[in-house]
């Protein structure tokens, strides 16, 4: 084979190994940025679901802790309802036994003036009269501004109400 030949033979086979390596490092490339792509989804997919999962786990603490407050706040209203329940037991409770007792003391009254006005009696007319409007002129409600002695009267049994 002529010299000249063999140039141009090397000549192709040197552009054949250029090529050829060309061709394997563009695939090193090509593989690498594969590689790197799929990294770079999985880091992703990773960063996302431990978002996702960091998001979560946020919720449910928040959900615990409002569901522990609707909590306390349901024990809450339970027992003011009832501490308002007692104390609306407490007042009718008095309420009824002070005007009960004041129709008591009136009907007494309305009789000792009755009898004063049969015997014709004027001084014991003028005191029960006299005892009427002093009876009428207070309040029943007057003692309700303390309502700790009025509940403290109310527990005793042998309290003795006077108007």
């Amino acid at each position: 084979m002529p010299l000249q030949y063999i140039g141009a033979v090397l000549t192709a086979l040197e552009a054949a190994q250029c090529l050829s390596s060309i061709v394997s490092d563009y695939q090193q490339v090509t593989e690498q940025q594969e590689i790197r792509r799929r990294e770079i989804t999985a880091w992703e997919r990773t960063t996302f679901i431990g978002t996702a999962v960091s998001a979560y786990i946020n919720y449910k603490e928040i959900t615990e802790q409002e569901q522990t407050k609707r909590r306390e706040i349901e024990a809450w209203e339970k027992t003011t309802i009832a501490k308002i329940n007692a104390q609306r037991e407490i007042l009718i409770g008095y309420l009824n036994r002070s005007f009960d007792e004041r129709a008591e003391n009136f009907r007494a009254l309305f009789n000792v003036v009755d009898r004063a006005i049969i015997t014709g009696n004027n001084e014991e007319l003028e005191v029960a009269l006299h005892s009427i409007t002093e009876i009428a002129k207070s309040s029943p409600f007057k003692e309700l501004a303390n309502l700790a002695s009025v509940k403290a009267a109310l527990d005793d049994p042998n309290h003795k109400w006077t108007f």
